[in-house]
């Protein structure tokens, strides 16, 4: 299981939000590319980049500060937020971004996810967040009348090289991964899942990892900056 430690970007800082609610931001780090830094010197092996002003705006608003932390760290990183055309897939994996996700153009361009996963194979990503288990669009402010699974399913044959599954509820506030719904989709799709939103322990990962589903990754986020989650613990746990 890989572990992706998160950057959530809202006017060029790292913050965490509280479900998605960008009034409830919490700052951590000023400079993003230290940030970045210090989560390869901790060993992990990828990082999980968000553009929050970017999902909100439908366009990329923390440029500057995404080729920073590029520029700044030499393992692989995915990028979502804000990206909702082919131009903007193209430019950001030109940048140097291994895989970009796609989250509300999924719902609203479902032609633009598959161009994009053909013209760049295993370089593009879906990102499904979902409140109650129903999708949620434009920066989570939107919900759709798509349920996870059903999204999920009709990107079976598109070629995208991961889902990105937040459960919206969960999302920043410590009460633990939501392991049975992860699960439950992995189970009903072949693309590779990566769990986000709740993480608060080492034993969310146990979990995700003892559970029979195939589970790819999960993402991290709150935990670490607040020290519930030591990197090292979490690496062993994710690799046992």
């Amino acid at each position: 299981m890989i572990l992706f430690p998160a950057i959530d970007l809202k006017d060029g800082r790292c913050v965490r939000l509280r479900q998605g609610d960008m009034n409830r931001a919490t700052v951590f780090n000023d400079d993003a590319a230290a940030q970045a830094q210090s989560f390869e010197s901790a060993g992990f092996e990828w990082l999980h980049v968000v553009d929050l002003n970017g999902a909100f705006a439908g366009k990329s608003v923390n440029a500057d500060a995404i080729r920073n932390i590029r520029a700044a760290i030499r393992i692989p990183m995915q990028l979502g937020g804000g990206i909702r055309d082919i131009g903007g897939v193209e430019s950001w994996l030109a940048a140097g971004v291994t895989r970009v996700i796609l989250g509300t153009a999924a719902v609203r361009n479902p032609a633009l996810v598959r161009e994009a996963a053909r013209t760049f194979p295993e370089r593009v990503a879906v990102g499904i967040d979902a409140r109650a288990g129903m999708v949620a669009v434009e920066g989570w402010a939107e919900e759709s009348s798509l349920s996870a699974v059903e999204l999920a399913r009709r990107f079976e044959d598109a070629g995208v090289a991961a889902i990105i599954f937040t459960d919206i509820d969960r999302d920043g506030m410590l009460q633990g991964v939501n392991v049975a719904l992860t699960a439950a989709l992995a189970r009903a799709v072949s693309i590779p899942v990566i769990a986000s939103g709740g993480v608060a322990s080492v034993d969310d990962i146990r979990a995700l990892n003892a559970s029979s589903a195939p589970i790819a990754g999960v993402v991290i986020g709150r935990a670490l900056y607040d020290g519930r989650i030591d990197p090292a613990e979490a690496l062993a746990a994710a690799r046992s």
